[in-house]
């Protein structure tokens, strides 16, 4: 009876004992804090590419405005903006008035107008000498990068800006012929104005205004007959093949955009992004309010279209477009998400995951597009770091991945 009376009670002391351990358990499990669910990413390799990202507007890159070379009677235009033009078509046509008593200072300007005409029509010449000359070099180059980048001794990289370069002497030929044609053209105003001036043209003789270029009318200023005064606008003429997208980035930007720089034209209106080279970065910025109302420094970056014509043919002047002009890139960096950086005191850190502990470890940035950031050093390949740290995500935290 004693026997069983002493088990009773060792059995209730081992009970009570399981069951004050259970509580003493449950409270230090409460007391043990739950792993932080967080968002882990690799460390890895891969290219990386930045980009400067800015709206535009498409420019017609030649353009000339058709003015009255005398004062005179003009007939209502014909022509309405859109209207496609041959060169030497007739524009208008004006019947100068009587020529009124010159002065010799009045016949000495007029005289100055057509040495000045000449002197233009010159330069406009040796600039179309000068393209053409670039041009074929510009040419040979791309042949010969082609050429060697089949047997292996070059990067595609630099036969594609070698085409590049081609492709933009030819449209700088494009524009000195343009050019050219508009000085004989001038000139050939200037005489005329001289000879209405001195009276030798005919009275009532017909005036017709011929156009210097092919093309289409982008605006047209007189729309109805009346008289006009010599040097008023009548038409402005330009060729809509050869376009060019006018993008005004940051200052800090444009010291980073190199010429040659590729970009692409994006939401223009088609389905794919259209192909472009910086031809050139204004040298002379100017202020403008952003949507804040804050005074930025910008500047003007011009790119032309590296794509055939077909592809953005329904392209016209003043058109909006989105730019992106790549100003660094490399095939194979070490990148991590730009969320996982962050500022700690002076440097920067991110959150590596250690055994299921986050642990804060300094790091060295180099570029980065807002996306990726490449990482110089502090990690190594195939690590994970915590993509999005929240304020719960601390250095010796337990943590768990979503």
């Amino acid at each position: 009876m004693d026997n069983a009376s002493g088990l009773r009670k060792w059995i209730r002391r081992i009970l009570i004992a399981l069951a004050v351990l259970a509580v003493v358990g449950l409270i230090v499990v409460a007391w043990i804090p739950n792993p932080v669910e967080v968002e882990v990413a690799e460390v890895g390799r891969g290219a990386l590419v930045v980009t400067v990202n800015e709206d535009g507007r498409t420019r017609v890159k030649d353009r000339y405005t058709v003015s009255a070379p005398v004062t005179g009677n003009l007939a209502r235009p014909d022509l309405e903006a859109g209207d496609s033009i041959e060169q030497e078509q007739v524009l208008a046509r004006l019947v100068p008035l009587p020529p009124p008593l010159l002065d010799s200072r009045t016949r000495a300007e007029a005289k100055a107008r057509v040495d000045a005409a000449m002197a233009a029509r010159r330069q406009a010449q040796a600039a179309v000498n000068r393209a053409r000359f670039q041009r074929d070099f510009a040419k040979q180059e791309s042949q010969r990068a082609q050429a060697v980048v089949e047997q292996g001794g070059l990067a595609r990289s630099d036969a594609d800006r070698a085409v590049s370069t081609y492709r933009s002497s030819e449209e700088e030929l494009r524009s000195a012929e343009f050019g050219g044609r508009v000085a004989e053209h001038q000139l050939k105003l200037a005489q005329t104005a001289l000879m209405q001036l001195s009276g030798q043209g005919e009275e009532g003789e017909q005036l017709e205004i011929i156009s210097p270029v092919a093309g289409q009318v982008l605006k047209v200023f007189q729309e109805s007959e009346g008289v006009v005064q010599s040097g008023t606008p009548i038409l402005e003429l330009g060729d809509p093949a050869a376009l060019e997208i006018v993008v005004d980035v940051l200052s800090q930007d444009a010291t980073r955009i190199p010429p040659g720089a590729p970009a692409l034209i994006e939401r223009w209106g088609g389905k794919n992004p259209l192909r472009g080279h910086v031809r050139i970065v204004e040298p002379s910025a100017f202020t403008k309010l952003s949507a804040l109302g804050v005074e930025e420094q910008r500047v003007n970056v011009i790119i032309d279209m590296d794509d055939e014509r077909e592809l953005w043919r329904n392209l016209g002047d003043g058109y909006r477009v989105e730019a992106r002009i790549s100003v660094w890139e490399d095939e194979d960096v070490l990148r991590v998400p730009a969320s996982a950086v962050f500022r700690s005191e002076d440097s920067w850190a991110t959150f590596v995951v250690e055994d299921g502990t986050a642990v804060i470890r300094t790091v060295e940035l180099g570029e980065t597009n807002g996306l990726e950031t490449e990482v110089l050093s502090g990690l190594e390949e195939g690590e994970m770091v915590i993509a999005y740290p929240s304020d719960s995500v601390r250095d010796g935290v337990s943590v768990k991945a979503r």
